[in-house]
Order: structure tokens, then sequence, then C-alpha cells
């Protein structure tokens, strides 16, 4: 799945969420999906938090087979920045 899908994906639980913090996945080659104001983007940009993976770790994670806590113990998912930004990702994606 490409990342202009995933984010589409990511755009709608966004719309229906709580969820008001700044967050990037960053699929280094594959590019970036930055969450800021309610919009997602595929431009790079600071955010308040960074979660590190593959693209298809990012597919997996937003379909729900993938763990987030698991795949961050697993080293699948690298954090940088606010880890509560990244704790709020669950009720995002379920959304």
């Amino acid at each position: 799945m490409p990342l202009t899908e995933i984010a589409e994906i990511i755009q709608t639980g966004l719309t229906r969420s709580n969820f008001t913090d700044s967050l990037k996945f960053d699929c280094g080659e594959a590019g970036v999906i930055t969450l800021a104001n309610k919009q997602v983007s595929l431009l790079d940009a600071r955010t308040a938090c960074t979660l590190t993976l593959s693209r298809d770790n990012l597919e997996k994670l937003i379909k729900g087979k993938l763990n987030p806590m698991t795949a961050v113990m697993m080293g699948k998912i690298k954090v940088a920045g606010d880890p509560s930004v990244a704790m709020k990702l669950g009720q995002l994606l379920k959304s």
C-alpha cells in the first residue's frame, strides 16, 4: 500500500478522534506522514514525536496487525521526542 493510501486512512481516523498533538511517521526512503493541526501531510515537518518504522510496518500498524508496544520492544518502531504523544496513537488508530 503506498503512503498516500496510508495517509488517507490515518486522516479518516484523525478526523474522528480527539488527537490534537503533532506526530510524524518516518519511513525512511519511502517518505514521511506528518500529523499536525488535525491534518495529515506527506511533507516533512518538525513534530512533538517521531515514530521511525518501515512502510510495511506502518501498514501493519494501521490495519491492527502490529501491536505498537510489542513493535517498540522488538525495535520495529523507534520513538523520538515526547513519548506521551506516541501513547495516544492507539486511540487515533481505533477511531
